[in-house]
């Protein structure tokens, strides 16, 4: 059955009275976007920040009353919108399928690849991370989880214990361990993280080596390694709390910040690792470092 998508441009402050006026008119699912160019990158803890100017899209049944009713909608809204209402038909899909024509399997350094389940690339040596399409959200394309699972391919792990802080999918976690760490701890706020780490630790056949787990939750550990992929102001903040969970002479790799932040994280750093030049892919960073052994 295909879809009716309409979409209304507004602003801040109207923005959840037409995301209201939606739900109100039935719905299926709504979204909101950036309608301009403001990237909110790091919003502060706890705080759910718009954008000055909103897109706000709403996914109907395309049936035969649904185009009457969201035009009648868009014009008692009118007032409220800053551009032209949009309709679109959209055709229904097998979304997770298509999703999985898009994420082919993929190589990080020489030896790791992450592929769908079920799809090898049949190579010799290689060491393979499967991942649910239907779950994984960090596969590898974003460029600061490229640059974690290059730098965990040349950073010898043999049977080192690991922690992944912010681990999303777990593909990080479960990537060390198929590498040669002996254990790993995965570590996320978000519930969702942790049941996709637990789903796709069980296909990889590495559950039994890994804890997941809520930053609350996380058991005490001085680890051989620790990788945190999350944003530059938590990485800041936590620096005292994510070194002392490190070994003296153990890696650490942080990513997830831009640019502009390098010389802020590596100075929150720098009391306890001896931090190496970073490493960059697009606009995003990768700091690594290695822990003082008289800290």
């Amino acid at each position: 059955m295909p879809w009716l998508q309409v979409t209304l441009t507004t602003d801040r402050e109207r923005a959840p009275f037409v995301e209201a006026a939606f739900e109100s008119a039935g719905a299926l699912a709504i979204t909101l976007n950036d309608a301009g160019d403001e990237p909110q990158l790091e919003p502060p803890l706890g705080t759910t920040p718009l954008w000055s100017e909103v897109r706000v899209t709403a996914l109907f049944d395309d049936d035969a009353t649904a185009r009457p009713r969201a035009e009648e909608l868009a014009r008692s809204l009118s007032g409220q919108l800053i551009a032209s209402s949009l309709f679109e038909r959209l055709e229904n899909k097998i979304w997770e399928r298509v999703w999985m024509d898009e994420f082919v399997p993929t190589r990080f350094g020489e030896r790791l690849w992450v592929c769908p389940r079920g799809q090898f690339p049949g190579k010799d040596g290689s060491v393979i991370v499967e991942l649910d399409p239907g779950l994984a959200f960090g596969t590898g394309h974003h460029p600061t989880t490229a640059l974690c699972l290059r730098w965990l391919d040349v950073t010898p792990l043999q049977d080192a214990a690991m922690v992944d802080f912010g681990c999303g999918s777990g593909i990080l976690a479960i990537a060390a361990i198929k590498l040669g760490a002996a254990r790993a701890i995965a570590v996320d706020h978000d519930p969702q993280a942790l049941e996709a780490t637990t789903v796709n630790a069980l296909q990889n056949g590495v559950s039994e080596r890994l804890v997941i787990c809520a930053p609350a939750d996380q058991p005490a550990i001085m680890a051989d390694l620790l990788v945190a992929n999350i944003l530059a102001g938590p990485l800041v903040e936590l620096a005292p709390k994510l070194a002392a969970q490190v070994r003296p002479g153990g890696p650490l790799a942080l990513s997830g910040l831009l640019q502009e932040q390098i010389e802020e994280v590596s100075r929150a750093y720098l009391p306890w690792f001896e931090m190496a030049p970073p490493q960059m892919e697009d606009d995003w960073v990768l700091l690594a470092g290695r822990r003082k052994n008289d800290c």
